[in-house]
């Protein structure tokens, strides 16, 4: 942070303001009196009745020796004054200042919480809080993610080093093709958490969005063909489509539209469906994917969308998945400005809808 240079102080600033305005205001008066004792005539004059009127010369010296007095009072009441005033009208000020010093010293639960009626004042001190509770948000979200994503790390590491001691203490014992088998199958799922990590935190940065007129229905269609693979018994079919074109980063709408589909065919029942949907309206497209499934709580289909829980609860649930699928999918709606809704379909299964601005 670069040092500045001391300078006066907001409430002295506001302080000399109001004095010079009171001071000026002030002077502008006695200009007019001035002018206005202008129209009186030189010479004394005198009532019929014998009684003396000042001439203009006495009443211009005497107004004007009382004039400088009255400025001077005036400068004085501006300066107190005006110093009372702008302390009150900083002490907000002062409370957000003290609330931002708390936060740069590493208490985020500091709030500012400014009582009165909503003035400029209040929407600062309400948009300050605003901004620190994201920002203590998004610190929590980041350290569960780190800590859960080093649990997930370290467990098909942890697996392959178990198995290859295990090998190394009875090396005749080995069945190889089935060590290489196990070994094969967590150093993939290590892989697939890898770029699962790193197509989150691409998708995190909107700003590494590259847009470009996107035809919405060949894009799920090109998932769904790439899907019919791995069905195995499932009933996996195109709604309707009528999404029309978008300007959307292609690749990370891909992978989205593949994450909710592969989420729908890996957390199904046997002999289940999958119903893929898109529509599109004239400022939005939307994509609906719904499954079969086992009943599903509001409580936690509402959690769904967090990094590494998966439909058992966090980093616990079937080995096939990372817990960062639907992760990715809301972060790639928000670097659209777009969101992810989920909710529990009745009779099982979960519904999802990606709404992406055209």
């Amino acid at each position: 942070m670069r040092e500045r240079a001391p300078g006066l102080s907001v409430r002295l600033k506001l302080t000399l303001s109001y004095a010079g305005f009171v001071v000026i205001v002030g002077i502008a008066v006695f200009v007019v009196g001035f002018l206005v004792l202008r129209f009186l005539p030189e010479g004394n004059l005198y009532s019929e009745s014998g009684i003396f009127t000042p001439r203009r010369r006495d009443l211009t010296e005497v107004f004007v020796r009382y004039a400088w007095f009255a400025v001077g009072a005036l400068a004085v009441v501006g300066l107190g004054g005006g110093w009372i005033v702008s302390g009150l009208m900083l002490r907000p000020l002062h409370r957000i200042t003290d609330a931002a010093r708390a936060v740069r010293d590493g208490d985020l639960a500091h709030r500012v919480d400014l009582p009165g009626r909503r003035d400029e004042l209040t929407d600062l001190a309400d948009t300050f809080d605003a901004m620190l509770a994201r920002v203590e948000e998004t610190l929590d979200e980041q350290r569960r993610f780190a800590a859960n994503a080093s649990h997930e790390l370290r467990t098909p590491h942890a697996t392959m080093r178990t198995l290859l001691e295990v090998a190394r203490a009875d090396p005749a014992g080995v069945d190889l093709e089935r060590l290489l088998h196990r070994l094969d199958l967590t150093n993939e799922r290590a892989i697939r958490l890898t770029e699962a990590l790193l197509a989150l935190a691409r998708s995190t940065r909107g700003g590494a969005l590259s847009p470009e007129p996107t035809g919405i229905d060949d894009l799920v269609a090109t998932v769904l063909a790439e899907a019919e693979g791995g069905v195995a018994g499932l009933d996996l079919a195109l709604a309707g489509a009528s999404g029309g074109i978008a300007r959307l980063d292609e690749t990370l709408v891909h992978q989205a539209v593949t994450n909710l589909v592969r989420n729908a065919l890996v957390h199904n029942v046997e002999n289940g469906w999958v119903r893929v949907a898109v529509s599109g309206e004239l400022d939005e497209v939307i994509v609906d994917v719904v499954n079969s499934g086992e009943e599903l709580s509001r409580e936690l289909v509402a959690t769904l969308p967090e990094p590494f829980v998966r439909g058992t609860g966090r980093t616990r649930g079937r080995a096939d998945g990372t817990g960062l699928g639907l992760a990715i999918v809301a972060s790639i709606a928000r670097a659209h400005r777009g969101r992810l809704e989920l909710w529990p379909r009745e009779g099982g299964g979960l519904h999802a809808r990606l709404r992406l601005p055209r």
